[in-house]
């Protein structure tokens, strides 16, 4: 049998480069689908907001075409001018015409949404309503860096340094003698008794006896290059992290000032909604103009529409945050 010096070595070093090379393909599949699953919940909460967002406008249509009612019954009495009815009529409208633009959001979001699931393009079975969704009181006080090291791009950052490592190793194994040990009858080959009776010649010399040609220069180049990716992937992995502690960073805020807004969002339209009620007593017993309750209706429509991309905002930022942590805060 005939062995090669070098043959376990290069073996070893193109195995565990090849394992690492695959393991590096499969954690980059992986950041595709974490991706894919972010993607699919940010459509799925953006596409119940504008449900919410269309159930609003409706019911703010429907209220607002009994006012226009009640303001042209009042006008026919001489109660109040046509000014009132036209500006009722300004309210009616507002309403209404954000309904047709809405559906065709709520129809294109549930189009990528299906195109995301993978299926075609058609309406999305609806689940729990946008203020449904469990949102956690707050964000686990000490969550560990470790955590990171779960994310598919960070490990397969890891798994390319790894590669890229090894790649050294089979650049150096070439250098390594490669003759046969052995001759006939399993005896000393003549190689491997040339090459240890040349004391007096160098290196170099000594494996041309081995090699019928020795690329000394293209060997040292190649080792050149496997040592530069290998620096290159240290680099790519050092910024790999510094982008995920960035990012854990940027969802944190978020998600505190995210709520934080909801909170304040949610105040500003109960205000909105007291004072578009009394707006409206005011007026059906002759304390307020028509004008006071167009104002009115107004800003409650307006809040109740920002309400909901508060709230929708807020989900995200956890979405984003869950992304992160590499799969949220459960170790």
């Amino acid at each position: 049998m005939i062995w090669n010096l070098d043959f376990w070595g290069k073996y070893r070093r193109q195995t565990e480069a090849a394992r690492a090379q695959m393991l590096a393909s499969e954690w980059g599949q992986r950041a595709v689908i974490s991706s894919l699953v972010a993607n699919v919940a940010t459509a799925y909460f953006q596409l119940r907001a504008l449900d919410s967002q269309l159930e609003i406008s409706k019911r703010t249509l429907a209220s607002r075409q009994q006012s226009l009612k009640l303001t042209k019954f009042l006008e026919s009495h001489g109660s109040n001018s046509g000014l009132d009815v036209s500006q009722s009529q300004q309210l009616v409208y507002t309403a209404s015409e954000t309904i047709p633009d809405l559906e065709r959001q709520i129809q294109q979001q549930e189009n990528l949404l299906s195109i995301l699931l993978g299926e075609n393009p058609g309406s999305i079975t609806r689940g729990q309503a946008l203020t449904e969704q469990p949102v956690p009181e707050a964000v686990p006080a000490g969550l560990p860096s470790e955590l990171l090291e779960r994310r598919p791009d960070v490990r397969q950052a890891e798994e390319i340094i790894v590669a890229a490592n090894a790649q050294i190793g089979v650049a150096k194994a070439s250098f390594f003698p490669s003759i046969s040990l052995t001759g006939t009858g399993g005896l000393e080959s003549n190689a491997l008794n040339r090459f240890i009776n040349a004391p007096s010649q160098t290196w170099l010399g000594a494996l041309s006896v081995a090699q019928p040609v020795f690329q000394g220069g293209a060997l040292r180049s190649e080792l050149r290059l496997s040592r530069a990716q290998y620096q290159e992937a240290v680099l790519s992995y050092q910024q790999t992290v510094q982008n995920a502690f960035e990012q854990v960073s940027n969802s944190l805020v978020a998600s505190q000032k995210d709520r934080e807004f909801r909170e304040q969002q949610e105040l500003l339209t109960q205000a909105a909604r007291q004072t578009n009620q009394l707006s409206e007593v005011l007026y059906k017993n002759g304390g307020a103009s028509y004008l006071q309750v167009l104002t009115s209706e107004t800003n409650y429509f307006s809040a109740e529409l920002n309400l909901v991309d508060a709230q929708l905002n807020e989900r995200l930022a956890l979405v984003q945050l869950y992304q992160s942590l590499g799969g949220g805060w459960q170790q």
